[in-house]
């Protein structure tokens, strides 16, 4: 399966009780389909996933089947540090539609490189496509090359999310296999996609899809000067995004914009008044949002 393009880390919106908001969720999915992005990723780290409960988790992911009704590609989150519930979660997301599932470095157990590969091996097993997703500054443990080199080999394995801030994995990932590489940074997407990367796993396409999966598509086509000025454009933006941790900042610019409430759970909660001024600055800039008092 060929992965390419703009996929949308989607938030979970939440009610003011707490309580999952498939309304807004719905009208979110909706927004970013009919924006162009390629596809959306529900309950991954944006999404909050470690607050979702299994029957929520589960939930989640067939809203956004139903939503999406397969204009988009849908890359599930069902990663976990236990091998056996990465595996239950994959198992019963197998039939509901989904197009690849995302699975996340096994965080706190910090296991060693046969670890990981047996890991992921075991879900690929499952017969969903996998989405290796290395972000080391989450889970303490980088998906060493041998292992991602190894994984290749597995016709299940699709894709790998490269989110450790380094340029250089790309290269050092098309070197010694053919795994193809999806940015899971924003502000470094375009300099992947100039070495190899096929697309981005985005943040900030939840506030600007349309205009994010342009940008993405100029560079995958090779525009590279248009790529550019749109980079440098938006980089304010992109580093606005995380001026807290993730999904912080995020949801509070949907907030803001009126596409989901401010709600989080538990042990995320509202940025600071200075970040939140911050932000809506930023927001402001770009005509995202009205000034305030502005008609």
């Amino acid at each position: 399966m060929m992965l390419h393009g703009t996929f949308t880390a989607l938030v979970t919106p939440f009610n003011a009780d707490g309580s999952v908001d498939y309304g807004a969720f719905r009208s979110l999915v909706e927004w970013q389909v009919e924006s162009g992005v390629e596809g959306v990723v529900p309950v991954g780290t944006s999404g909050e996933s470690p607050t979702l409960d299994v029957k929520e988790h589960l939930k989640v992911i067939e809203a956004t089947v139903e939503a999406v009704a397969g204009r988009a590609k849908v890359i599930a989150g069902t990663g976990a540090n236990s091998t056996a519930e990465a595996i239950a979660l994959t198992r019963e997301v197998k039939d509901v539609g989904v197009d690849a599932s995302l699975q996340v470095t096994p965080y706190y157990n910090k296991p060693n490189a046969e670890g990981l590969f047996r890991h992921f091996s075991a879900v690929a097993e499952i017969g969903v496509p996998v989405v290796l997703y290395n972000v080391p500054g989450r889970s303490g443990r980088e998906i060493p090359l041998d292992v991602v080199a190894r994984l290749s080999a597995n016709p299940n394995v699709a894709a790998i999310k490269e989110a450790g801030g380094s340029v250089d994995r790309v290269s050092a990932i098309r070197e010694i296999c053919d795994m193809p590489v999806l940015s899971g940074d924003d502000n470094l997407a375009l300099p992947m996609i100039s070495v190899g990367a096929q697309g981005v796993i985005s943040v900030v396409s939840n506030v600007i899809p349309a205009a994010f999966s342009s940008f993405i598509r100029a560079a995958l086509a090779g525009k590279m000067t248009e790529a550019s000025l749109f980079h440098a454009r938006y980089y304010t933006l992109f580093k606005s995004m995380f001026l807290d941790t993730n999904p912080i900042c995020v949801k509070t610019a949907l907030a803001m914009m009126g596409r989901v409430g401010p709600a989080f759970r538990l042990p995320l909660c509202e940025p600071t008044e200075a970040v939140a001024a911050k932000l809506r600055a930023t927001l402001e800039a770009y005509g995202l949002v009205k000034k305030e008092g502005a008609e």
